[in-house]
């Protein structure tokens, strides 16, 4: 199972990645090695992210907003760990960055794949185009409001 292949994989990167720097945080990339565990980490959240919404969607057989909504629901736990069990800063971020994948994922498929495979059928063109659109417009939004504070403060 492929989802299962890229957790243990992240895992192992992980691991010697702490071993070998002491930190798996994203504030202390700044060697060519970190920076290269770093790469490796994204790239491996990519396949596991893909991998672990498809294994919900299909093989659990939830369908892409059932699947949607597990990862929803999953990404909210690890917000209410770190803010009322104590999980580290960086335990979270990563948890949260790896479960933004499959919710993607899942919620674009739910919207462009076809009635017949439980989708809205608005076609992968048309969710790619508003999802950067919404994008750009948070980007635009957060930069406004940081200029909005420097210049306050």
């Amino acid at each position: 199972m492929p989802a299962a292949f890229f957790a243990v994989a992240l895992a192992v990167l992980f691991a010697f990645w702490q071993r070998l720097e002491r930190t798996l945080s994203i504030h202390d990339v700044d060697t060519t090695r970190r920076e290269l565990f770093y790469w490796a980490a994204v790239m491996t959240t990519f396949a596991l992210g893909t991998a672990a919404g498809d294994w919900s969607a299909v093989t659990l057989n939830l369908g892409y907003f059932g699947s949607g909504v597990l990862f929803l629901a999953a990404f909210a736990i690890s917000g209410l760990l770190s803010r009322f069990v104590g999980l580290s800063g960086i335990a979270a971020f990563w948890l949260s960055y790896i479960l933004t994948r499959p919710l993607g994922a899942s919620f674009a498929d739910w919207m462009g794949v076809t009635p017949a495979r439980g989708g809205l059928h608005w076609g992968t063109g048309w969710v790619s185009l508003v999802l950067a659109a919404v994008i750009a417009a948070l980007v635009l939004v957060a930069r406004r409001r940081e200029r909005v504070g420097i210049a306050a403060g």
